[in-house]
């Protein structure tokens, strides 16, 4: 682990846009705090927050309708914190502000048909490297984004590089949700297991020994936005196989360390997870631990944090831990959010200073306490938070950030490997193969249909 994976700019001038409407001309890190929108000391030293006398607003932005459209959270009190903050900044600036909240997986249709039809939500949540594949109906955002970056310590290599389009932001890089090995502490002690297995094999040898128990691990490789690529291609990575050269033009499959993945996934399904999981979505892991049928699973802290809520003694027996490291080292690749401004949006100003607003820190630290760091800082700010020493358990989330790849690794991201990850191909191939394929078999197809994407 290194601080390769952060990235910031720091020749570039943190400008201030003053508000000439107001008397004196104030800056717009005057007016946020003029306006009462940055009050108060830190949230976690508990500090009252302070309210001051409302101000004029620029007729650019009072008056106006917002509307974001996002994923439903895993943890749904996230969500009314949106709506809670976005009704104090609405209330504040005179602006109306809707926000919509959908299935992950439903959002790609709802993105594609707006921008088709040049109407829909001003500013929409996206995941993975999306802004690569809609790139054209964003609006450049590097004011915000720049302005983000310097309040967290840099971003994550992960998330900036999905984000910064040919030389631009085209989305405002927002949370990672980080992705762990969830799993069941008491049981791997119960085989002898005081640490969770360090590689692949070792993986494999506390899986049968806990499978044989009737306690398997769980896995999807379906169709579904974040488990089943969160685990597919960090594991790919892990053996040295990937999709593309560096030059990202080039298919490269079709190799002898794709070969070694795929057959030793074949060897886990059948030694190690629960061979009902092939299809499930994103929520189907979490029922199976929840209800005891799995012992382990690669998971944000959802299961955790509805532990907590619901199931204390069961929250007391599970723990976290980084994915197990093959031939070519450890790799992680985590579901990143993004916002995006949609240019046909009428509400372009209102909407960066909102995005401001969500990402200034009294406001996003309050959204990630409530979350209890089951989304983290798009930058490594959040290390020092006080919430990790609160909870050992959630320990593993902490510095994750700084092992994720994006999609397309080693190469850059591109619209090519947006496609390729939007039409599964990485998942599919493992799938094929658990199937029944010949491993063989399955990446050539899976190599022919990636040829097919990246020639366009």
């Amino acid at each position: 682990m290194n601080d390769t994976n952060i990235q910031a700019n720091p020749k570039q001038e943190d400008k201030e846009v003053t508000y000439p409407g107001i008397e004196g001309g104030l800056t717009r890190r005057q007016f946020i705090k003029t306006a009462g929108l940055i009050a108060g000391a830190a949230l976690t030293e508990g500090a009252l927050v302070a309210t001051t006398p409302k101000i004029a607003v620029p007729a650019v932005i009072k008056g106006t309708r917002l509307h974001l459209l996002q994923w439903s959270n895993f943890v749904p009190p996230a969500d009314d914190e949106i709506r809670r903050q976005a009704a104090e900044w609405g209330k504040q600036m005179g602006v109306e502000v809707t926000i919509e909240t959908i299935n992950a997986n439903d959002l790609q249709a709802r993105i594609a048909s707006a921008i088709e039809s040049g109407t829909g939500p001003d500013i929409v949540q996206m995941l993975h490297n999306w802004p690569y594949l809609y790139a054209s109906g964003c609006v450049d955002v590097d004011d915000v984004a720049e302005k983000v970056e310097k309040m967290y310590g840099g971003f994550y290599k992960q998330i900036r590089d999905v984000s910064f389009v040919e030389g631009r932001y085209k989305a405002v890089p927002y949370h990672i949700v980080g992705a762990a090995m969830t799993y069941r502490e008491d049981w791997f002690k119960e085989v002898g297991v005081e640490k969770f297995p360090d590689n692949w094999d070792e993986y494999r040898k506390v899986g049968k020994m806990l499978k044989d128990k009737g306690r398997p691990f769980g896995q999807t490789f379906g169709h579904t936005f974040g488990d089943a690529p969160a685990f597919a291609y960090p594991y790919l990575w892990s053996f040295g196989g990937k999709e593309v050269e560096e030059d990202g033009k080039t298919v490269a499959l079709d190799s002898k360390e794709t070969l070694q993945a795929v057959e030793f996934i074949v060897a886990l399904w059948k030694d190690v997870f629960d061979e009902t999981g092939l299809s499930w979505d994103d929520t189907s892991n979490n029922r199976a631990f929840l209800s005891e049928q799995i012992s382990c699973t690669l998971n944000g802290a959802s299961i955790y944090f509805v532990a907590k809520k619901q199931y204390p003694e069961l929250a007391k027996r599970i723990n976290h831990a980084v994915m197990p490291a093959g031939p070519a080292g450890r790799f992680h690749y985590h579901v990143t959010f993004e916002h995006a401004i949609m240019n046909y949006s009428k509400n372009v100003e209102a909407a960066k200073e909102f995005l401001l607003f969500l990402m200034d820190k009294p406001n996003f630290y309050k959204w990630f306490e409530i979350a209890e760091g089951y989304s983290v800082a798009p930058g490594p700010d959040h290390e020092n938070h006080p919430l990790w020493q609160k909870d050992p358990r959630m320990l593993a989330f902490k510095d994750i950030g700084k092992l994720g790849h994006a999609i397309g690794y080693p190469a850059p991201p591109t619209r090519s490997a947006s496609e390729a990850l939007s039409k599964y191909i990485i998942v599919d191939v493992f799938a094929r193969a658990i199937q029944g394929e010949s491993p063989k078999k399955a990446i050539e197809w899976g190599a022919s249909e990636l040829r097919n994407v990246y020639k366009s």
